[in-house]
């Protein structure tokens, strides 16, 4: 074996060198280098940094099972869809060209360059610009949150209204057009060190095919078939994000302020229906009944535009939690201020340990906490699976303070789910898929469903104890079918809710000509 002196490596002795010994020292260089480095970071990983590390390290054989595995695609399917949605796009982008170029004489147009869409807006039509951040400066923008506001001028509805709906359309076409691996299956590339909560990232497989699997319209998952003689089953962590909420509120202030001022918000996420229970503390004023039973019939009322009382509940209640303010919400929302600003003074008023304390003057709430840490420490560690996440930002700033509040509930989640991952691959029974932030996607042998489900929902059901002796769990809760998509009538192969026993057995190839979700789902 060749011994090369690195110390005494330079331009000049490289310059002498074959290119095959070249090599060899980029390659030792490589190794030592990585060496060195990682023992300068083992000596300043402390005992919650480790934790994380192996944990990561843990996650590393279900992982790699699940890239390498990926899933078995329709392709018949998608070639149906793919010309569906092509079809439609040349008749909308047609239609568009005729408004823009024969009706307001702005030729040529391509809806596809932002510049120009600016120009039709801002220059042509004369609307107020919608400016957006950049760095450390604001410029004018065409995303899809300005054409929304821009459709309210009404010369300009029509038009902002094919933008949208061609980008929706160009989206779909380019997910579908994604190179599969040569054995028809579609696979991709998670990286457990991906994101600051611990969740997982997805892209395109090291290969070059295939593509993020996370973030896949609900409408083009029909796409994704199981094996022969196999079945999906997708558990979803029900509530996981809002119990974990509850759950951290509980630990904080239990012991400081008791257990009903701890536990409300808990309480309700555990009630069996956490939105109605919502709607229940934070509009007093209906008249609910005595009978639990009619309490739905309540929420389900109108109250603002088609949305419920518990629509409201939930669509609010999830952004309050994490700091949202009545403006941000409201433009995320497309909810009117006002409405929003009461919803939150009747929430805080039902949950005062959630309280923001720009609407609870308490000193001992949540959002409160999160901001002491932050001040105090300048980083969060989860309790319950030790993750740490370091801010950088002020405190007192509003997008620190929020991503700072987000970040134990969300993190737990990510850590739940990869919990179950594992307990799942240890078990060995399933044949695991695609992993969605909180919910898995797995296949098993058709005929040992009735006894493999049920015991694959418990491996999912995260269980922990809580100060005083308290029992947190997040539940979970299964769907089976043969393609990935929800069961409606153009899809009998569909998931529908696990509940004890699916009778169906596995249909016949359906008429793909005729499904339409592919335009609109």
């Amino acid at each position: 074996m060749k011994i090369i002196q690195n110390a005494d490596l330079d331009e000049r002795t490289l310059k002498g060198m074959s290119e095959d010994d070249i090599y060899w020292v980029y390659n030792g260089l490589d190794v030592c280098l990585t060496k060195e480095i990682h023992d300068a970071l083992d000596e300043s990983i402390d005992e919650v940094a480790a934790h994380t590390w192996r944990f990561s390290q843990s996650l590393m054989p279900p992982i790699f099972s699940m890239t390498l595995r990926g899933v078995k695609i329709d392709k018949a399917a998608r070639e149906v869809a793919l010309s569906q949605l092509k079809t439609e796009h040349e008749k909308v982008e047609h239609n568009l060209r005729r408004i823009v170029e024969q009706g307001i004489g702005f030729a040529p147009f391509n809806y596809r360059s932002y510049p120009q869409v600016g120009v039709l807006m801002y220059k042509v039509l004369s609307l107020k610009p919608v400016m957006k951040r950049s760095g450390d400066r604001y410029s004018p923008t065409t995303d899809r949150d300005a054409l929304e506001k821009l459709s309210e001028y009404y010369h300009a509805q029509l038009i902002c209204a094919h933008i949208i709906y061609l980008r929706e359309l160009d989206k779909k076409i380019n997910f579908l057009e994604t190179p599969l691996d040569e054995d028809g299956r579609m696979r991709t590339s998670y990286n457990i060190a991906g994101t600051n909560t611990g969740r997982l990232s997805s892209k395109a497989s090291d290969f070059g095919t295939g593509t993020n699997q996370q973030n896949i319209e609900r409408a083009l998952r029909r796409m994704f078939v199981a094996d022969d003689g196999m079945k999906f089953c997708n558990i979803d962590l029900e509530q996981a994000d809002s119990r974990n909420v509850g759950a951290r509120i509980w630990d904080t202030f239990v012991e400081k302020e008791g257990e009903d001022y701890a536990g409300a918000y808990l309480n309700a996420c555990e009630s069996g229906d956490l939105h109605t229970s919502v709607c229940r503390m934070a509009w007093r004023n209906l008249d609910w009944p005595d009978d639990r039973g009619l309490w739905r019939s309540i929420a389900d009322r109108i109250y603002y535009r088609e949305f419920s009382y518990r629509d409201m509940a939930k669509r609010l209640g999830h952004g309050t939690n994490f700091y949202g303010t009545p403006r941000t919400m409201a433009l995320h929302t497309k909810t009117p201020f006002k409405i929003i600003q009461a919803f939150q003074e009747a929430y805080f008023a039902a949950f005062p340990a959630i309280g923001s304390a720009d609407h609870n003057e308490r000193d001992h709430n949540w959002h409160n906490s999160i901001r002491a840490q932050l001040e105090q420490f300048g980083y969060i560690t989860t309790t319950h699976f030790r993750r740490r996440r370091h801010f950088f930002g002020r405190p007192s700033d509003g997008e620190t303070l929020r991503a700072a509040i987000a970040y134990e509930p969300q993190s737990m989640t990510a850590d739940e789910i990869d919990s179950a991952i594992l307990r799942l691959f240890a078990w060995g029974r399933v044949q695991l898929l695609i992993q969605v932030h909180d919910s898995i996607l797995f296949q098993y042998p058709e005929e040992l469903e009735d006894e493999i489900v049920p015991q694959a929902v418990d491996l999912c059901i995260t269980r922990m104890q809580l100060k005083r002796g308290r029992e947190f769990y997040v539940p979970a809760e299964a769907k089976v079918g043969w393609n990935w998509a929800d069961r409606d009538s153009t899809n009998e192969a569909g998931l529908v809710k696990w509940k004890g026993h699916d009778d169906r057995v596995r249909p016949e190839p359906a008429d793909i000509v005729s499904w339409k979700g592919f335009l609109h789902g």
